[in-house]
């Protein structure tokens, strides 16, 4: 099979088109045929290792030091097809449409095939939404997850005013619905162009960070979601309310003491994210995709082949929701 491996650390051009061998399902596994994977953000921070020192060491450690050897295909979002189980799966048969989230620890949906567990432990797999086409449905498993598990750490009320930084972006339109759906005023936060997509989506109202700093305006909230962990922490502190929750998705060591500090001597409380992609949180966004309340928003597609010119459209920083790869198997030449 055809698949785009992560060859060295550094530039797109590092990603490769390459044959490379078709795995075989296990006893309790399912080998997809991949439709459609997604390039996120996150993506593009492994394969450079642009990130904290701390974190860029810790990865080396996991995937390799001086070059992947681990991990040698990128990718954690999927939709496709099921092409062959193992003789102990009972949940899904050949031809099941699926959508799916493998774990960090795996990866590998830049490829034709994939083999997951029918139950996986780590990664999430499910039936897809019949109301969305592959390419809709893989951006799901992860933003979608993720975004879910920020509102519920949230705990918002109905008619409570929320905040999001980063609202435009895997997880951030993701959020941006489900706070609404869960009743609260929502607020996005992001560039220029891309907030007339956040009102398409619910947003109540907007915020040009190149235009104006939320933490320096009058207006208070009950929950601030740091998707993008870039808003000053001192100001999001006092632009909560009393009893106010505040969200960093992925604190650096300092805004970690500062946070639990803050919870311990007032009465806001700092929060920090990250969810493990699981099936039961993919299986309540099914439903509510599939009752019209949650949607995708896909700024570009790209096929396989092209992996490398997705990552660096989203390196830019300029994607509008999210960037979908097609993998075609009689066009990936």
């Amino acid at each position: 099979m055809k698949a785009i491996v992560w060859t060295e650390y550094g530039p797109p051009e590092v990603l490769q088109l390459k044959e490379v061998e078709k795995p075989a399902p296990k006893d309790n596994e399912v080998l997809i045929r991949i439709h459609a994977t997604t390039v996120t953000a996150g993506d593009c921070e492994q394969r450079s290792l642009r990130l904290p020192i701390w974190y860029s060491l810790l990865m080396r450690m996991y995937v390799g030091f001086r070059k992947p050897e681990r991990i040698k295909i990128l990718g954690m979002e999927l939709a496709g097809e099921i092409d062959s189980i193992g003789k102990d799966v009972s949940d899904y048969k050949v031809g099941d449409q699926v959508f799916a989230a493998t774990s960090f620890a795996g990866m590998g949906t830049y490829a034709e095939y994939i083999c997951l567990p029918e139950k996986p432990v780590e990664g999430a797999l499910a039936i897809k939404p019949v109301n969305m086409t592959y390419q809709e449905a893989t951006t799901v498993p992860v933003g979608g997850i993720e975004g879910l598990d920020f509102v519920r750490k949230g705990e918002i009320q109905s008619g409570e005013k929320v905040l999001i930084n980063g609202a435009g972006g895997t997880i951030g339109t993701f959020a941006v619905q489900l706070a609404k759906y869960f009743g609260a005023e929502v607020t996005g936060v992001d560039s220029t162009d891309k907030l007339d997509m956040l009102q398409s989506i619910g947003a109540d109202h907007v915020i040009d960070y190149s235009q104006q700093d939320f933490t320096k305006s009058d207006r208070a909230y009950d929950f601030i979601l740091d998707v993008v962990s870039k808003s000053s922490f001192s100001g999001s502190i006092r632009s909560l309310n009393q009893k106010g929750r505040y969200l960093i998705a992925n604190p650096g060591p300092s805004q970690v003491i500062r946070g639990w500090w803050t919870s311990i001597t007032s009465s806001k409380k700092v929060i920090f994210g990250g969810a493990a992609p699981n099936t039961a949180d993919l299986i309540y966004l099914k439903d509510l995709i599939e009752s019209g309340k949650l949607k995708t928003v896909i700024d570009r597609t790209y096929p396989l082949r092209q992996a490398a010119e997705a990552h660096r459209y989203v390196e830019t920083g300029g994607k509008k929701g999210h960037v979908v790869m097609t993998v075609d198997q009689n066009n990936n030449n």
